[in-house]
């Protein structure tokens, strides 16, 4: 999947009433909060942390976001926290991601829908990468993909979603280019961010790492993991152009992650409006525009109710993936 990103200016996807815009200028959240749906060191934390900040540098928040991390479920911890108890928080914020609504796409957030919250933006798209041990004798993704078609028992991959989640479908959705018949037969392990599912790499655990490049980052300048297959149309730019691509090694696979927030169903149109609007002036920001090119994200400008109405469709897109693969019935 390819998210493009729609390249508006602020003043065009927000035109409203003078009041809407009064309301949101005016808001400014005592106490922000971001809560990231996992351990840190993943995708999530990133999101948090690095949003967080900026919108500090920036002027856009007056006090510093504190992150909180609340792993669980595949970030069903975190979504049942915020509907059921944080429902009408103005200074609460929520990382999110493909893997956020690929789990509600599969029911598994148990009672609960994307319409019990409010989508407030995405902030970037983040390419899949399959990644081994800095020392590992598999050299690259066809190698690692024949292991696993003919001994599928043999070798174990780490994410940092839940079984079913976004992690899992991206090395799903490799094998399968690569005609693995039954791709059930992959045998993925669930942690709890890709943080810890690099950890469990690293102690030789598994064999291999299914995650996003934001994540994977800082562990392959660290010199611990080698990224073996980007799941991205063609080579990235910059410090990601020696990243192989699955499609030149020969596997048609791709996959981004893209990454935003979602706020409490119960939080007022004032502060709804407020985070909309100052996430959007953060992604217009250059010096948002350099932590998206120093961290492998791709654009993806997406605000308000044009979000909402993606997020939507990409819960239907991965519904009927899911129930194609055999995730789901």
């Amino acid at each position: 999947m390819i998210f493009k990103a729609t390249r508006a200016t602020l003043a065009a996807a927000f035109v409203g009433a003078s009041a809407f815009a009064a309301a949101a200028q005016g808001f400014s959240p005592e106490n922000p909060e971001c809560i990231a749906p996992a351990n840190p060191g993943g995708g999530w934390d990133f999101t948090c942390r690095q949003v967080g900040k900026t919108l500090q540098d920036l002027g856009l928040i007056d006090k510093t976001m504190q992150v909180v991390n609340l792993a669980g479920g595949g970030g069903g911890v975190a979504y049942a926290e915020v509907v059921n108890k944080r429902g009408d928080d103005n200074d609460l914020i929520v990382a999110a991601s493909s893997a956020t609504a690929t789990r509600l796409a599969q029911g598994a957030f148990p009672g609960n829908t994307m319409d019990q919250v409010r989508w407030l933006a995405s902030v970037g798209a983040d390419y899949g990468v399959l990644a081994v041990a800095a020392d590992s004798d598999i050299k690259d993704l066809p190698q690692l993909l024949e292991m696993i078609k003919t001994d599928p028992g043999s070798v174990s991959v780490a994410g940092g979603s839940a079984v079913g989640g976004w992690d899992h479908l991206k090395v799903l959705i490799a094998a399968d280019a690569y005609g693995v018949e039954d791709v059930r037969t992959v045998k993925y392990i669930a942690f709890d961010g890709g943080g810890e599912a690099v950890t469990q790499l690293l102690a030789g655990s598994v064999q291999a790492f299914t995650g996003d490049i934001s994540e994977a980052k800082g562990f392959v300048d660290s010199g611990d993991i080698r990224v073996i297959a980007v799941l991205a149309p063609e080579r990235l730019d910059g410090e990601f152009a020696d990243f192989p691509t699955a499609k030149e090694q020969g596997v048609d696979a791709i996959g981004a992650n893209w990454r935003g927030f979602y706020a409490p169903g119960g939080m007022s149109d004032e502060a709804y409006n407020g985070w909309v609007e100052k996430i959007g002036e953060l992604y217009a920001s250059d010096e948002w525009t350099q932590i998206m090119e120093a961290n492998g994200l791709a654009p993806l400008d997406l605000q308000g109710e044009e979000f909402q109405q993606f997020v939507s469709e990409s819960v239907a897109r991965i519904q009927q993936i899911s129930k194609d693969i055999g995730i789901i019935k």
